[in-house]
């Protein structure tokens, strides 16, 4: 079994920053992809930041400049900067990992809300 614990939503003001961690924990043999999508109410659910096993990150046209994606070992981590109320969303930590020699899939936290007022 491999869970992803996520923290670091909340409520912050158009401008604020706010920074997203992600752990994941149980049987990992190797991580490839860690990343972050979002979900807003009315919309499809959409990437918002990715980085692999190497360190290339790829970024949603609507964060590029603002939010930053970082990865330690199991953990990944959502620097947000300069928030607007569009950013307002559940956001989902996912990881694409090998649980054995031969098993990957990816799996899914739980989601954190980030609300942006105006």
């Amino acid at each position: 079994q491999v869970q992803l614990v996520e923290s670091g939503g909340g409520l912050v003001q158009a401008g604020g920053s706010l920074r997203l961690s992600c752990a994941a924990s149980g049987r990992i043999v190797r991580i490839n992809n860690m990343g972050w999508y979002r979900l807003a109410p009315g919309k499809q659910r959409e990437l918002v930041a990715l980085i692999t096993s190497g360190g290339s990150t790829n970024y949603a046209d609507s964060v590029k400049g603002r939010f930053t994606i970082s990865r330690d070992n199991a953990k990944v981590y959502l620097q947000m900067n300069s928030l607007k109320p569009e950013d307002t969303a559940v956001y989902y930590c996912y990881t694409l990992l090998y649980s054995d020699s031969s098993t990957l899939r990816g799996y899914w936290g739980q989601g954190t809300q980030v609300t942006v007022s105006s």
